[in-house]
């Protein structure tokens, strides 16, 4: 049998993904996807706790992201390239089933990865953004459309970016509002916008029409816990009580109070402590 061994990138579609491996090589597998406008670096203090209770943690930085996996044009940001490039780093791991979390779009990516791969998955963790199926009810049922109304902006080819690097306080005020702190700012302006990230997320938004009907109502045989903090501006409480239809095994949805969007670095304790729970029942 090979030992386990450090993963610092894999390749998948021709692109090569930077990793985040910490933790005991030993120890149970928790995957860990970011959202928008973030890289892997946001689970850092999630990561730390989750290898103090002995998991392995692996943090890939998404296509987009990854300075070498930011192919150009919004076909190559589909729903099926985001969860082919999970199952890649999960099969280059060699340690699969995983539990798998998400925050923002890594949830999505993560409820579809773990309702169309099954085998793959222990147990899914999602953060802030639901289910594809139960967003898109919440659109209809409740203020969902008004607090999503930013993504029909970012539709447009190239005009976002350049609204964005013309006015950079404009971004900066927009995240301060949903909570995001001075430190978390500065990120986005070195990761994303130095970065050279900004189109690549913003991709992920472009893509979103592309997705497959079928993938608005599979649903998720492994153990599930999705979370919502009410003092998230962007994803609604509807949202979040929509979620566990979406669930075919066991379910839990768990509300935090006082915390905003970003809760993997807001909230790393309590998350922890949530992924924890998750994986064991799986």
């Amino acid at each position: 049998m090979t030992a386990p061994r450090r993963v610092n990138s894999f390749d998948h579609d021709g692109l090569t993904f930077d990793v985040r491996d910490t933790g005991p090589l030993d120890g149970a597998v928790v995957v860990l996807l970011h959202g928008f406008p973030q890289t892997g670096a946001s689970w850092a203090e999630t990561a730390a706790l989750l290898n103090e209770r002995g998991y392995r943690t692996i943090v890939p930085d998404q296509r987009g992201y990854s300075p070498r996996a930011r192919p150009r044009g919004r076909f190559a940001y589909r729903s099926s390239r985001l969860v082919g490039d999970t199952v890649a780093l999960i099969h280059a791991i060699g340690a699969g089933p995983v539990h798998l979390v998400g925050h923002d779009w890594g949830a999505n990516v993560a409820w579809t990865t773990a309702a169309q791969r099954p085998a793959l998955i222990k147990s899914l963790t999602s953060v802030s953004v639901p289910h594809a199926g139960a967003f898109l009810r919440a659109m209809l049922t409740s203020d969902q459309l008004l607090r999503s109304s930013y993504m029909f902006f970012f539709q447009i080819p190239w005009l976002p970016e350049l609204a964005i690097r013309l006015r950079p306080r404009v971004l900066d005020r927009t995240l301060a509002k949903t909570g995001m702190t001075a430190a978390q700012i500065d990120r986005v302006h070195q990761e994303i916008l130095l970065g050279g990230a900004l189109t690549g997320g913003l991709n992920w938004y472009r893509a979103m029409l592309l997705q497959r009907p079928t993938a608005l109502r599979t649903r998720v045989p492994a153990p599930t816990t999705h979370v919502w903090s009410d003092g998230d501006s962007a994803l609604s409480r509807r949202s979040a009580e929509l979620a566990g239809h979406y669930a075919a095994g066991a379910y839990r949805l768990e509300i935090l109070t006082g915390i905003s969007h970003w809760v993997p670095e807001e909230a790393a304790t309590t998350l922890a402590d949530i992924i924890d729970s998750t994986a064991a029942s799986g």
